[in-house]
């Protein structure tokens, strides 16, 4: 991580989102991005970008040396602000220009990046998508349904019982899954497992009771977990200082590069 890397965030007046800058840091600049279920639109490099959800940590580099703007979306809003199914857009970083027309989105970005606040001109992008009129009874049924689920994975429920509650078939709630959050209720629940004991061992809890609180087996469950989705030891990601004194060190904090979600480096 670069030493002068500032990361700050802070709640969006968008229910469940939150906005995150980045300082400049020098180009080449490599940051490791964590999944964690959501989907963010960026102002990166000088262009709108949709970072999509990812089931592996992200690993980007630095382009144009410029400052970073992030609006993340709460998992299964994504799709609802940016048009494809969230499965489309896995494992990527697309310019926005890809998926909506090229004049509109010149229009935008000149609109973000000459704006005082870009967080806030980011913000007004999103809620006009949001807001629109065409919105259904039933999308919002969806909507309120996708909630549900990811509730109740964040919470430990198993797949089936997620299913059975939200009045799905296994094999209706993997389709929904992959069109709302990019992949099935499966990897969902491993990526807000792993998110959840991430922030309670950045807090402060001690790694054993971190795994226990998630709902891991033990601490060496939990290290094979963080290593297959994020690609580091555990111990890489969270500091032992933050272990002993309970210090947060969340995973955005200090960032090199944008998240498309969490980040780290």
């Amino acid at each position: 991580m670069h030493p002068g890397a500032v990361y700050e965030e802070r709640t969006s007046r968008l229910r469940g989102a939150v906005c995150w800058t980045r300082a400049a840091v020098p180009p080449g600049t490599i940051g490791r991005v964590l999944p964690d279920g959501c989907m963010d639109l960026l102002l990166w490099n000088g262009e709108l970008v949709v970072a999509g959800p990812d089931t592996r940590a992200h690993l980007a580099t630095e382009r144009a040396g410029l400052p970073a703007y992030g609006l993340r979306l709460p998992p299964g809003t994504g799709p609802r602000v940016f048009g494809p199914p969230a499965w489309e857009l896995r494992d990527r970083r697309t310019p926005l220009a890809d998926l909506w027309p090229a004049g509109r989105v010149r229009e935008l970005t000149e609109r973000v990046a000459g704006a005082r606040d870009p967080l806030a001109a980011l913000e007004e992008v999103a809620a006009e998508r949001l807001a629109a009129p065409q919105r259904t009874a039933a999308d919002r049924r969806a909507a309120a349904q996708e909630e549900a689920v990811v509730a109740a994975l964040r919470a430990g429920a198993g797949v089936a019982g997620t299913a059975r509650d939200v009045g799905l078939s296994e094999r209706q709630l993997h389709r929904r899954c992959r069109a709302a959050f990019g992949y099935g209720a499966k990897t969902l629940s491993r990526v807000l497992r792993m998110q959840r004991a991430l922030h309670l061992a950045r807090s402060g809890t001690a790694l054993a009771g971190a795994a226990q609180r998630a709902g891991y087996a033990d601490q060496a469950h939990l290290s094979r977990e963080v290593r297959a989705l994020a690609g580091a030891p555990l111990t890489a990601l969270v500091p032992a200082a933050g272990r002993r004194s309970g210090q947060s060190f969340g995973a955005n904090r200090s960032t090199p590069l944008p998240s498309g979600s969490r980040t780290t480096a």
